[in-house]
């Protein structure tokens, strides 16, 4: 596929964006890939203009190619070019954009950069930084949640100071604890201590590791839940204080910390806990003062419960399957609450939960191994029909390149129920193809037929306990 050529337009100089009153009328997409084009086509139904950026291995991908403009900002690693600030702010001045949807990933909750957009006139469609800042620092987020009645795990008040004050803590709430990153996630920067002799060390580890990926040493410790479930609520703020919560999603079928399924909503989940959660999650961000979207993630322990973890101020990968329960579009959504439109016109009537959805991520990687595989994918073909929708940026002859995350697609099915979910995507599984490269499908193939999963039984080390009765 050939690439569109970079448009070059007059530049003129950006007189304070939407927050000086200018409406906005073109999007800059800092992200590549399903995301990019998801927001490019959520852009372009609002009647928007958009602008794509790309590395020089994304030249030919589906968002140069669908949006109205597009410029390169570096070379294939991300550090020279998705996550160069001054390069991508550039592209947004060269196109006179007024407003810049970062994604997720990357740049999308990096504080800095929504600063910078604030002060070059371009409206970040996000949280403001200084509460992207505050969510980003897990202590600081926990002390907001428990401030306002959302349930919190024991644990550190604020970052550990020392080895002994961990041992203090971590006797005080009994073993086994976690070691957390405060500044990051994805795993890293984790640490689950089972006894007293062995913090000392995986406290240095874990350190070292939040170092190394956030730049930032920092951890807080809190109680460890064995075999919890992994559950996520999405909000929606606008700029005028109202918030709403769309339900929540399950996510606990994930490997290493990566998830892998998300449906919506929780087969563990009942109307009066998710009811209160919603009741005392709207008091919390409203106090902070959130706006636009965000997902705030629980752990459940065996017994129902749910105690807060983070927030994410983002869109997230999985949003899909709560669109797909809800009816409503959140990425524009977005994009409304950055223009000044208030949350009763968006939504439209009070948010109600219809049927089951269920969210594959396709990733191109051995279903056996793990090990990626990035490559030329020389066939594909996607599946269809009532209930199934596929998000990607994939193209038959498209190149996936090793330089970024494996995800390739999102499968998500609806049905009336999740039976009917599951039974819809183990059919759309069957006709998705792909050929010149591994991917996750026959993984995903297997999981829908597992008796455990398909019985709703799940937690965050279902993948373990799944991959040693196959392995069998």
């Amino acid at each position: 596929m050939p690439a569109k050529m970079p448009v070059k337009t007059e530049t003129r100089p950006n007189q304070g964006g939407v927050a000086a009153g200018r409406p906005i009328r073109k999007i800059l997409v800092a992200n590549r890939g399903e995301i990019a084009l998801r927001v490019i086509c959520a852009a372009k139904e609002l009647g928007l203009q958009t602008v794509a950026v790309y590395s020089e291995a994304d030249r030919y991908g589906l968002p140069v190619r669908f949006a109205d403009e597009a410029v390169c900002i570096g070379p294939a690693k991300s550090a020279r070019s998705y996550l160069n600030i001054p390069a991508v702010i550039s592209a947004a001045e060269i196109t006179n954009v007024d407003a810049i949807h970062p994604g997720y990933g990357f740049l999308s909750e990096n504080a800095d950069f929504a600063e910078v957009c604030d002060t070059s006139g371009i409206k970040f469609i996000g949280p403001r930084p200084d509460v992207t800042r505050a969510m980003g620092l897990k202590q600081i987020a926990r002390a907001k949640m428990k401030e306002h009645g959302v349930p919190i795990l024991p644990g550190s008040e604020g970052i550990l100071e020392s080895p002994e004050q961990a041992q203090a803590l971590a006797a005080e709430i009994g073993y086994p604890v976690m070691l957390k990153a405060a500044a990051g996630g994805g795993g890293r920067g984790m640490r689950v201590v089972r006894s007293a002799e062995e913090l000392p060390g995986l406290l240095a580890q874990a350190q070292a590791e939040a170092e190394a990926a956030f730049s930032c040493p920092d951890l807080y410790c809190e109680k460890f839940i064995e075999r919890p479930r992994h559950i996520e609520f999405q909000v929606l703020a606008d700029e005028h204080g109202e918030v709403e919560v769309l339900g929540e999603r399950e996510c606990s079928v994930q490997r290493r910390h990566q998830k892998l399924i998300e449906e919506a909503p929780s087969p563990a989940m009942n109307p009066e806990l998710r009811e209160r959660t919603i009741a005392a999650l709207k008091r919390a961000l409203k106090a902070v003062g959130y706006t636009n979207a965000g997902t705030v993630e629980f752990l459940m322990d065996p017994a129902g419960d749910l105690y807060f973890i983070e927030v994410n101020a983002r869109v997230q990968v999985e949003h899909p399957v709560t669109e797909m329960v809800t009816g409503i579009d959140i990425v524009k959504a977005q994009i409304r609450i950055a223009q000044g439109e208030k949350l009763g016109e968006i939504l439209g009537g009070p948010v109600r939960l219809n049927g089951h959805a269920m969210e594959c991520r396709i990733n191109a990687e051995h279903p056996e191994t793990f090990v990626p595989s990035p490559g030329i994918i020389r066939a594909l073909n996607l599946p269809g029909g009532i209930g199934v929708r596929v998000d990607t940026a994939a193209y038959a002859d498209g190149v996936i390149p090793p330089y970024y995350d494996s995800l390739i697609a999102k499968l998500i099915c609806h049905g009336r129920d999740r039976a009917e979910a599951i039974v819809r995507m183990e059919r759309a599984l069957e006709m998705f193809v792909v050929q010149g490269i591994h991917t996750s499908i026959p993984l995903h193939a297997d999981i829908m037929r597992d008796e455990e999963f398909r019985a709703g039984q799940i937690d965050t080390q279902f993948i373990q306990r799944f991959l040693e009765r196959r392995s069998k």
